[in-house]
């Protein structure tokens, strides 16, 4: 299967705001016993998005406005805090295409981008120009482009930056190490059809 090249991402956005946003916030860890990573999607930011009861709290994903937000927008350090690949997975699920924050925590990053979710890092008043843009009217279309390295949004363009090898496995379409592997596979089997150790 080949995978798609990601140059760029738009759509609506959402700004939930704060630095050192970690993984444990995104997705707590009680939520993390499912067997797939299938259904996450309705956990993210659970306990500051909902009540002891499930009700909802006053958050930024609650608020009917951003309903239709595919893109994901915050502060520095984001995903910082353990490991777990959960969190991104559950960012993916909720329906978040791409992730605009001034930096990311190391391995977050990694796990992103494998999933095909560009983390665009952006300087600290450019997301605050961008989170103004998109408050003031909610249906402004935010593109990221990987490729050329900038955020467009409302007439306006800032610079974004993207760590190159992660940026070249996106517009290449090489972000996924086992679906490469997957695409070798003819190639291996040809191969051990020349081997005559395999051929037996």
């Amino acid at each position: 299967m080949a995978l798609a090249k990601i140059t760029s991402v738009s759509g609506r956005a959402v700004t939930v705001p704060g630095n050192d946003i970690d993984t444990d916030r995104i997705i707590p860890a009680r939520f993390m016993k499912c067997v797939t990573f299938d259904g996450l999607g309705e956990f993210l930011f659970y306990d500051v998005r909902k009540n002891a009861d499930g009700t909802d709290r006053v958050h930024p994903l609650n608020d009917a406005r951003f309903k239709a937000a595919t893109i994901l927008i915050s502060g520095a350090n984001f995903g910082c805090g353990s490991s777990r690949e959960h969190a991104p997975q559950a960012i993916q699920k909720y329906g978040f295409k791409a992730v605009i924050a001034e930096n990311f925590a190391e391995i977050f990053f990694g796990n992103s981008v494998t999933l095909g979710i560009p983390c665009a890092c952006a300087k600290r008043e450019d997301i605050a120009k961008i989170s103004a843009a998109v408050e003031k009217d909610p249906s402004t279309e935010v593109v990221i482009d990987v490729a050329k390295q900038e955020i467009r949004f409302a007439g306006q363009t800032v610079p974004a930056t993207f760590r190159e090898t992660a940026r070249d496995a996106l517009v290449n379409g090489r972000w996924d190490a086992i679906g490469e592997l997957l695409d070798g596979i003819p190639a291996v089997k040809e191969t051990a059809k020349k081997l005559p150790y395999l051929a037996a």
